[in-house]
């Protein structure tokens, strides 16, 4: 065996077990708390997300001074982990790990065919999830440059993508179906879904109270990567999705709606 694949082997091993560590840790005291999120066992955490590939590459994001440290994870999705990082400034980053095994990823096919900036897709999962990342990472990129409220892409490397924190000392803020919500917070979702479409040239594609984080300064839009150009043959068909999902949301919730097809035809006209 040569002496780089050792290094890497080695490598491997010692943040393996610092990042299992953390798991473990990060894990008990959830679970002590009585706050374990579904999807949130260790088996899974370690076994789908932490493979060699994946430790290599946070290894990799360490010593390109992208980060400084990982926590561990704060929430676990069919298809992600994120973990709370700290970059070599205190800042917090959340790493967002999409799981290798996750077949849920071809369901997402739809929103990538017949986008013409993904015409190439290599089959197989991981070549899919790969350019899933990518997607999201540039969605949020887009976003960003046009002011619309989304979380800061800070790195993308396989399948992880780094991206700002959004919440305080490693517990992400609310969404808003766990958030009393008002007025101000209805214009401010219709506000985003008219902006991200006239500005950025995107509709989400799964815009919910699932994926709104309601902060003190305001709402934040996360989980784009189901988000297509408008040039997509089934945008127009998302975006009325959006909004009614949206829209039956806060109308649940007692607040005085327009009418979903009102908004619709403000927005693409």
């Amino acid at each position: 065996m040569s002496d780089d694949l050792m290094s890497d082997d080695l490598l491997y091993d010692d943040l393996s077990r610092k990042l299992e560590s953390k798991v473990d840790h990060k894990l008990t005291s959830k679970s002590k708390r009585g706050g374990l999120d579904d999807g949130f066992k260790k088996g899974k955490v370690i076994n789908e997300v932490l493979d060699k590939p994946t430790v290599m590459t946070l290894y990799k994001m360490i010593t390109d001074h992208v980060i400084a440290y990982v926590n561990g994870p704060v929430s676990a999705g069919k298809e992600s982990v994120l973990f709370w990082a700290v970059d070599e400034k205190n800042n917090d980053v959340a790493l967002k790990i999409y799981l290798i095994s996750a077949s849920n990823f071809k369901k997402r096919e739809q929103y990538i065919t017949g986008d013409p900036r993904f015409s190439k897709i290599k089959r197989g999962t991981k070549n899919l999830i790969y350019l899933w990342a990518k997607k999201e990472y540039r969605n949020l990129t887009q976003a960003y440059k046009c002011g619309i409220p989304v979380p800061r892409p800070l790195y993308l490397s396989n399948n992880v993508l780094a991206l700002d924190f959004i919440g305080e000392h490693g517990s992400p803020a609310k969404i808003l179906l766990e958030s009393e919500v008002d007025e101000n917070d209805y214009a401010q979702s219709i506000s985003i879904i008219t902006r991200l479409y006239q500005k950025a040239q995107l509709v989400h594609g799964d815009y919910s109270e699932y994926n709104i984080f309601k902060t003190p300064n305001g709402l934040v839009l996360f989980d784009l990567g189901s988000a297509v150009d408008l040039r997509h043959p089934n945008a127009q068909e998302f975006l009325k999705r959006d909004i009614n999902n949206i829209t039956r949301f806060f109308s649940k919730r007692g607040i005085s709606v327009e009418d979903p097809i009102k908004i619709f035809e403000d927005i693409v006209g």
